[in-house]
């Protein structure tokens, strides 16, 4: 039976020294420990040994819009194999596949792609080596002008409950999150629509004043998009969603780490404000992501991309990060130690989203049962191995 051993293992909770993982069908039957006296059989082709690194459950990215030449509003087979698979190599094992806001009859076919392509993952990784998306993100329509960065604002909408429900029945209850500017008119009974319909509310492209921000949070909402990002700014007289984000505890809230979105000074300040337990690592990326510099789509406008930064009308227009730099990026920004970073890209947005119980042995955990969807990491979160269905992916 094949196996995975490394210096130390992280399942989601506890560290555990000297792991030794065994491998049946590309799912973990059994977790020991070499210590304990237990020791591999004959090796074989499926055994890895990472010996100075930390194994991890996979990473799971709630906000990214596409990688590898390919944008997920696509929603087909090839599109998603291609994301996935750059996904895996880098040590993504799940993500919500992320909209932008687009003109609404393609919208609503990109969400009845979406929904096929996670009803019937096969068709476009037949393999069982890619990443998979697991829910959608909306992030649009129902989005502040003021604060919409990159989004184009001739297809915002104000806050509808009647078009928010054409495009949940178009994602196939698969719509797990949606962004959404609170002082829009109409935006907190939305939320309260949504949440009843169990899509997980995020507030952000937003120029939103406290009060506002408190009443999206008293009706359910749980996260916060790209955290300093397309929100007003702070004021120490009207902290505004800015503020109100960072100073309640309760609420998640995401961040870009590629040094661009968000200097790292500020990165720390966050970290500060909402600990391991609330805070979590995006991308945002988009098609350009394990690309060369040059000119791609993001939903349905062009971005150009040059050292690093993906740019439309003058406006960052997502990243090109991946989650593997983030980490890296986290920890250096922030001196903050493995096992909490570890946390900011696995438990916490599967709590964030609700993956936490029901997927608890897919998503953010490792457990007996479950698929082997691991990174190998080191104590500087530099991703030394991907293992995605119990094989190593290359990088």
């Amino acid at each position: 039976m094949p196996t995975i051993t490394a210096a130390r293992l992280w399942n989601g909770t506890s560290l555990f020294e000297n792991p030794l993982l065994e491998i049946e069908d590309g799912r973990i039957a059994s977790i020991t420990s070499r210590a304990a006296g237990k020791a591999p059989g004959a090796a074989s082709s499926g055994d890895y040994d990472f010996p100075a690194a930390t194994l991890a459950p996979a990473f799971f990215d709630v906000h990214i819009h596409g990688a590898a030449g390919h944008d997920v509003m696509e929603a087909t087979p090839d599109a998603l194999g291609k994301i996935g698979a750059f996904l895996a190599s880098r040590g993504t094992g799940s993500f919500l596949a992320t909209t932008v806001t687009a003109p609404l009859d393609m919208t609503l076919r990109a969400l009845e792609g979406l929904a096929r392509l996670i009803d019937h993952p096969d068709s476009f990784d037949p393999q069982h080596r890619a990443a998979r998306p697991i829910g959608i993100h909306l992030e649009g329509p129902f989005l502040s002008h003021a604060k919409c960065g990159v989004q184009p604002k001739e297809y915002l909408l104000e806050p509808d409950i009647a078009v928010f429900d054409k495009l949940y029945e178009a994602a196939g209850g698969h719509a797990r999150l949606m962004t959404l500017a609170p002082e829009l008119p109409g935006a907190i009974e939305l939320a309260a629509h949504a949440i009843g319909r169990g899509v997980r509310v995020s507030v952000g492209h937003s120029d939103a004043k406290a009060a506002e921000t408190r009443a999206a949070i008293a009706a359910g909402a749980v996260s916060a998009t790209h955290t300093f990002n397309a929100m007003r700014a702070l004021d120490h007289r009207e902290p505004g969603i800015l503020g109100t984000v960072l100073a309640t505890r309760t609420l998640f809230a995401e961040l870009v780490c590629d040094g661009i979105h968000v200097a790292p000074e500020i990165v720390d300040l966050w970290w500060r404000m909402k600990g391991p337990d609330r805070a979590i690592l995006i991308t945002d990326a988009m098609a350009a992501a394990g690309m060369p510099d040059g000119e791609y789509t993001l939903g349905n406008f062009a971005v150009q991309v040059a050292d690093g930064r993906a740019m439309a009308r003058g406006v960052l227009a997502g990243s090109v990060l991946t989650l593997d730099r983030a980490l890296q990026n986290f920890i250096a920004f922030t001196g903050a130690p493995l096992d909490q970073a570890l946390r900011l890209l696995t438990v916490n947005p599967a709590a964030m989203t609700g993956f936490s119980t029901g997927f608890s042995a897919q998503v953010g955990s490792i457990a007996v049962g479950a698929p082997a969807n691991l990174v190998a990491v080191d104590a500087q979160g530099r991703l030394l191995g991907s293992i995605h269905n119990g094989e190593l992916i290359q990088q």
